[in-house]
């Protein structure tokens, strides 16, 4: 039931998340004015806007003008579901009764900070993905509410910024080597914003991780012609992702990774 209700407040928070993806875009307010359609501008109303149903009940188009709505907003509400359940299911380890100690209250609030640093990490990695861009106004205060809330939680200052110069540094030398052609700007925060997050040694094991999987979806696309030598990569979507899953699942990691070596 608990479950239940965690997928369906995930669905609302993609939904708001499309908003914002689309309204950065064009520089616009998303906490301000109503909801329309992208292409003939008529108003949204809560019929047209339940998460996952009005896609899949107006088939994909707008009820007004019925042209085709990009399968973002379903993809971004179905992943921001998932990604708070695991999340929910990660911190309780399915124990439903610990909710209900007043006790765990600080197990609460790294429920919500999880869930917030999943919202920036996805608004990254959509955006980056879409538009080969990495937003100062979203990785910035990502990096500071990270970083303010860690140590809240019992992080040594000096560990998260030794987390955070190794991240943004070894971007941060790529940057300065190629003069800003390997890499961009953007995944220089990208590395900072890891290190806030995960903390030391846990950033070395995301940094690897996303080269792994950028390796893998390149070869993907070289093999299947898709991409080119020399074509561009938005590899911010691949440290956010690397990101998330060792936030979850970074000491399962470590563990399967050593397991190798007692052979």
């Amino acid at each position: 039931m608990l479950v239940a209700f965690v997928f369906i407040l995930g669905l609302f928070v993609g939904s708001f998340l499309n908003v914002v993806i689309y309204r950065l875009h064009r520089a616009e307010s998303f906490v301000k004015g109503f909801s329309k359609c992208l292409f003939c501008g008529h108003r949204l109303f809560p019929q047209d806007l339940v998460p996952l149903f009005s896609f899949v009940f107006l088939k994909g188009k707008c009820r007004y003008c019925k042209t085709k709505i990009s399968w973002q907003y379903f993809l971004v509400e179905l992943a921001t579901a998932i990604g708070f359940v695991l999340i929910f299911w990660k911190i309780f380890q399915t124990n439903e009764l610990a909710i209900f100690q007043l006790a765990n209250l600080s197990i609460f609030a790294h429920l919500i900070f999880w869930w917030i640093i999943f919202a920036f990490l996805l608004l990254i990695f959509v955006y980056d993905l879409k538009y080969y861009l990495i937003l100062d106004k979203v990785s910035l205060p990502a990096i500071a509410f990270a970083f303010v809330v860690n140590l809240f939680f019992g992080f040594s200052w000096l560990n998260l910024l030794l987390a955070a110069a190794v991240g943004g540094g070894f971007f941060l030398l790529q940057f300065v080597l190629s003069n800003g052609k390997w890499i961009g700007g953007g995944d220089v925060r990208i590395g900072l914003l890891m290190g806030m997050i995960l903390g030391w040694p846990q950033v070395l094991t995301a940094l690897f991780l996303a080269y792994v999987l950028g390796g893998l979806f390149a070869s993907g696309l070289l093999i299947f012609k898709k991409k080119h030598w020399g074509d561009k990569l938005p590899f911010g979507t691949f440290l956010t992702l690397a990101t998330f899953i060792v936030l979850l699942y970074g000491e399962t990691l470590i563990n399967f990774y050593w397991s190798f070596w007692k052979w």
